[in-house]
Formats: C-alpha cells, sequence, structure tokens
C-alpha cells in the first residue's frame, strides 16, 4: 500500500515570454501615480448623487481609528454609488480587505458571506429599493440594538464588530460621516506609516462566485491581480493611448467588470468614469452618454436594443 497523499497548499507565478512587464504596485500605488499624472482631471461622476470628487485618505484614517487594521475583512453591501469607490480605494490604502458582497443578496446569503470569510465592518444604506440592508442585519444580529458601534458581539457572526451606515443614523452603528470625522492626525501618521508595509502580493479583495452550481466560494485578490487585470484590459481598450476617455458605466460595483474593468482603469489609466444610475437602468445609460459625451462605453448592445429609441425621449 501506498502512504496517503496529503495535499499542501503552494503559491507560484505562470511566466511566460513577453514585452510588456507586470505592473508591480498596489492599488493604492497605482491610483496615487494616476493623481499626480492627471491632478485636474475629472475621476468619477454619479449622476444619481451629483458627485465629482472623494476623500481616499480622510476614509482610510478614519477606519484604522475605528479599530480596524491592516487584513481585517470590511464588507461593502450596496448599489453603484460613490461611497462604494470610496471605500474600495480607502480600504487599500489602509491594507484592510474589501468583501464586495452582492446588493441582491437576502438574508441567508448574506450570512452566510459575511460568517465565511470573517468580516469585521460592514458598510451599507439603510434601503435601496426593496432591499432593507439595515432590518436584515438587526434579524442576523440583534444584538446590535443593544451595542455601542463597533462593539457588537453577535452568536451568529463572531467576527462582525461595526456596521457603517451610508444614509442615516441607526442605533448600534456607525454613520458615514462619524469615519470621515474619526481620522485625526494620529491615524493619519499611521496610515503614512502604514505603506511602508503593503506589499504588491498583499491580498485585498474577496469577490464571491456566483453560487450556481453551490454556495458562492470566495476568491481572494491580491493587489497584483488588480492592477495588472485593469492595466491589461485598459491597453486593450486603448486608454493608453486615449487618456481622455470617458467610460459609461453601468455594471454593478460588486462584479469585477465594475470595480475592477471600471474603477481599477480609472486608477490605473487615469479616464473619467460615468455612473449614469445607483442600479441598472436603460434609459439613465442613454442620457448619460449623451450628457456626458461619452467617446467609448461599457454597455452591453443588448440591454440598450430592449428599449425602442422612440421610448428613450
Amino acid at each position: 500500500d501506498c502512504p496517503p497523499i496529503n495535499p499542501t497548499l503552494t503559491s507560484s507565478y505562470v511566466h511566460g515570454t513577453s514585452s510588456m512587464p507586470l505592473q508591480q504596485a498596489t492599488v493604492a500605488e497605482a491610483l496615487l501615480k494616476s493623481v499626480e499624472l492627471h491632478p485636474d482631471k475629472e475621476a468619477m461622476v454619479f449622476k444619481e448623487d451629483g458627485l465629482r470628487k472623494t476623500f481616499v485618505d480622510r476614509a482610510a484614517a478614519g477606519l484604522l481609528a475605528l479599530g480596524l487594521k491592516k487584513v481585517d475583512r470590511l464588507g461593502m453591501w450596496g448599489p453603484n454609488t460613490y461611497k462604494w469607490v470610496l471605500f474600495q480605494f480607502a480600504t487599500a490604502k489602509a491594507g484592510i480587505i474589501l468583501v464586495s458582497v452582492n446588493p441582491a443578496y437576502q438574508l441567508q446569503e448574506v450570512e452566510f458571506a459575511l460568517k465565511k470569510v470573517g468580516v469585521k465592518a460592514i458598510v451599507c444604506p439603510m434601503q435601496f429599493k426593496t432591499q432593507k440592508y439595515c432590518d436584515m442585519l438587526r434579524k442576523i444580529c440583534p444584538e446590535i440594538e443593544k451595542a455601542s458601534p463597533g462593539d457588537i458581539k453577535s452568536a451568529r457572526l463572531p467576527d462582525l464588530r461595526s456596521v457603517i451606515v451610508l444614509d442615516s443614523r441607526q442605533p448600534g452603528m456607525f454613520h458615514l460621516e462619524d469615519v470621515m470625522q474619526a481620522g485625526s492626525s494620529q491615524y493619519v501618521q499611521q496610515l503614512q506609516d502604514l505603506q511602508k508595509t503593503l506589499q504588491f502580493d498583499d491580498p485585498i479583495n474577496i469577490q464571491f462566485t456566483s453560487g450556481t452550481t453551490g454556495t458562492p466560494k470566495g476568491a481572494t485578490l491580491t493587489h497584483h491581480n488588480i492592477v495588472n487585470n485593469a492595466y491589461f484590459v485598459g491597453r486593450r481598450m486603448g486608454y493608453h493611448w486615449r487618456p481622455n476617455t470617458r467610460v459609461c458605466v453601468p455594471v454593478p460595483l460588486y462584479h469585477c467588470f465594475g470595480s475592477v474593468g471600471a474603477a481599477m482603469s480609472m486608477a490605473v489609466h487615469g479616464i473619467a468614469l460615468v455612473f449614469p444610475s445607483t442600479g441598472y437602468d436603460g434609459r439613465a445609460n442613454l442620457v448619460a452618454l449623451d450628457s456626458e459625451s461619452d467617446n467609448n462605453n461599457n454597455i452591453i448592445t443588448a440591454s440598450v436594443q430592449s428599449y425602442k429609441i422612440t421610448d428613450m425621449k
């Protein structure tokens, strides 16, 4: 009899010949480089929010002030808003692993996802359409009601400590403004010192598979994965020689297309993104294409063809 084979986990790179080297940068370094190259360029436009700017460093320092540390997991659960992208880059700057949570998840699905990867904090609006995020969290963690913000102790989600609500104050939960105000000079310095410890091979994002053939699997991505994915997608799209490109983004940010193909491509290539609506809206897509003069768009043709042009007036 042969002795049993004990499989071991290993890390490896697949190397191939290429005239284009891989980018050896963290997400924050890629964003900073783009800011330095294009300091006055518009980065993002959220038509429904009416907002055109973001504050990554303040949010990152605020997360540290709330007690999150490098490699802690923060869930982002909600539709397409500028706050989604804000926390995408703020977590990367702080070395916190962003967990992309499907905004359509129901009670059992979100509980499974948060428990599976040990989420320590979750960011969400109170509600979007029929999705009542805060109510669902209270059903999973009734302890929230009597807890102090940042001190949740849940039987069903033992790793969860904080809920950050984007649009209204709720018992036992932080508000977005609490995060933005918490980043004092002490935590700004801590954030700066932290940059020296970040490596491009560090994990920085967990995205879940669709769960078609079983429960969703959490795929862990590194800075290296995400930056190079965006870099080569952008080169294929011609962003590197068309830096003034404006891209319409109707796809969800929780998915790789939105968060990497769009948001990270903005950071890597300096393009501008236009988000026409918080949820998919064919009419809003066409309005955005017209009003923002996009010369490139990522709209799936079949989705546009489902509307008659006369219906768009």
